[in-house]
């Protein structure tokens, strides 16, 4: 059994998957940004098994990293990280919004935060081989704008959203490439098309599927040996949008992920 860290574990699909992972007898670190929301399902999920919650607010790299920093002391034998984490479209009519750290927020928690804590993450994971990343995505892809990766232009929340699905599967795919052989899998996969979710349900959109028609495919990658720099529509094997198989965009966008994370 693992030790598997899952990010926005206190709703939806992030908390139907913990119940999964902590009742198949895994130890689930349970990330939630709200303290009290956080202890309670911890509370719960000790009800089945083993569990232990962290708190950190994904939209502060600085957050971020102290989680990731956290959790590498506290459980060295972590063997998977589970990038579920993340913010819609935003409410009908609402506009761009930033982070902490001035990035626009979409970009921030669905893409720069997940690769901070991979990062902070990556030697306890190469540690524990065979380990596995499993970023949460979609099928909504966008190319990002590469000079204009804020989003200051013509702002739309669901196109920002799809723009940090995007660089969320370029940077799966080139991961997977440079941690080749290491014992390290990466995949990304849509877990299912709107899921009923706060997330769903604030952007105006009537649920078409369940969160219980998402888990599968998280916990398929989460807990099954399925390859590596791989895309999954449900379990399914698919393709992400086509420019983030290109070597040059996932180059370039490499590149400015390292700039925005330093900034």
């Amino acid at each position: 059994m693992s030790t598997i860290l899952i990010t926005g574990a206190t709703s939806g699909l992030g908390r139907y998957v913990a119940f999964e992972l902590v009742r198949s007898g895994h130890t689930v670190l349970a990330h939630g940004r709200d303290p009290g929301r956080t202890g309670s399902l911890v509370e719960e999920l000790r009800s089945e098994g083993q569990a232990e919650g962290f708190v950190a607010d994904l939209a502060s790299l600085a957050q971020v990293r102290d989680l990731g920093a956290r959790v590498a002391e506290a459980h060295p034998g972590l063997e998977v990280l589970i990038n579920n984490a993340g913010v819609g479209a935003g409410s009908p009519g609402s506009g761009r919004e930033v982070s902490a750290d001035g990035h626009e927020l979409r970009l921030a928690v669905n893409y720069l935060a997940p690769v901070a804590l991979t990062r902070a993450l990556l030697p306890t994971l190469r540690a524990n081989t065979p380990s596995r990343i499993v970023n949460v995505g979609s099928v909504g892809q966008e190319p990002i704008a590469l000079d204009d990766p804020e989003f200051t232009r013509g702002y739309a929340g669901f196109a920002a959203y799809c723009r940090a699905k995007f660089a969320l599967a370029a940077h799966t795919f080139g991961l997977a490439e440079e941690l080749a052989d290491t014992g390290v899998a990466v995949n990304v996969l849509h877990p299912a098309t709107f899921m009923d979710t706060a997330m769903v349900r604030e952007g105006g959109v009537a649920p078409w599927s369940t969160v219980a028609d998402g888990a599968p495919g998280v916990l398929a990658l989460a807990t099954q040996d399925v390859g590596t720099g791989r895309f999954f529509d449900g379990t399914s094997p698919a393709r992400a949008h086509e420019e983030t198989y290109d070597r040059d965009v996932r180059k370039r966008l490499a590149t400015l992920t390292d700039q925005l994370l330093a900034l």
